[in-house]
């Protein structure tokens, strides 16, 4: 992982530079612009919060609350990955002009994403007094599952984004895949809500240990046990080890085939 920290370190500049752009992009010729990254959240809690409490009566406490507790980190992940795939492939053209570290272009993507968390972040401060919820001292624990859920998105955005330029369906059925796993993780429900004996299946799922510190810390204003926060931290870490080192290996061919 050396080599990642290096890579980083020489190209912040041209990161953070790529990062702003794919900003300006998504926003561009948009009459809201920026404030769309703080509709969005809005627009997807008000549905689900329609339907799963109201119409399928789903009785949890401020809903809307639980909700968005861990629909904004999921927001993250998912345009992380959803840009990161594209991330090789939609910079072709400029790969085979000059040479550019090719990781630069999935940790932009992933980076574009991060301060478009920020932004949606304010609709949840703002909600919380407006629903008399509580704004609980365990949100300065939130940086540990974000590290966590960073480093996650990151190793699967570099995974993604080399076999999408060998393959170019992987783009196509990472949207069926982010749709199955956006319902087969703790988001719109509790594990409670889980019968018992399909618990063990849901602990598989690595977005259960990603997602939970959010919950806790904003929801149940709570401190995730040692074992979660390492939990949390250690499928970041494993991630980005795994699609770090997979990407690594082909990047060299990558402007051969974009």
């Amino acid at each position: 992982m050396g080599s990642l920290i290096t890579e980083i370190r020489r190209n912040r500049e041209l990161i953070w530079a790529l990062a702003l752009k794919e900003l300006r992009v998504r926003y561009k010729r948009s009459a809201l612009g920026f404030l769309w990254a703080l509709l969005n959240p809005l627009f997807m809690m008000v549905i689900l919060t329609v339907v799963f409490s109201t119409i399928m009566r789903i009785q949890i406490d401020h809903y809307a609350i639980f909700l968005l507790s861990v629909l904004l980190p999921w927001t993250l992940f998912s345009q992380s990955l959803a840009y990161g795939v594209e991330s090789i492939v939609g910079n072709g053209e400029l790969l085979k002009k000059i040479y550019i570290a090719k990781s630069v272009f999935p940790i932009a993507a992933v980076l574009s994403n991060v301060i478009n968390f920020f932004f949606s972040l304010i609709p949840l401060v703002i909600l919380l007094p407006i629903m008399h919820f509580p704004f609980h001292w365990t949100w300065i624990y939130l940086p540990v599952p974000l590290l966590g859920l960073i480093l996650f998105a990151l190793g699967c955005s570099f995974f993604l984004a080399m076999a999408n330029v060998f393959f170019r369906d992987v783009a196509h059925i990472l949207q069926v895949i982010l749709s199955a796993w956006f319902y087969v993780s703790p988001i719109i429900y509790s594990v409670d809500f889980v019968p018992a004996r399909y618990r063990f299946v849901f602990r598989l799922n690595p977005m259960l240990y990603l997602l939970n510190g959010f919950r806790l810390a904003i929801y149940y204003g709570l401190l995730p046990s040692l074992q979660s926060a390492a939990a949390s931290l250690g499928c970041g870490a494993l991630g980005l080890v795994l699609g770090y080192s997979i990407f690594r290996r082909y990047q060299d061919s990558l402007v051969f085939y974009v």
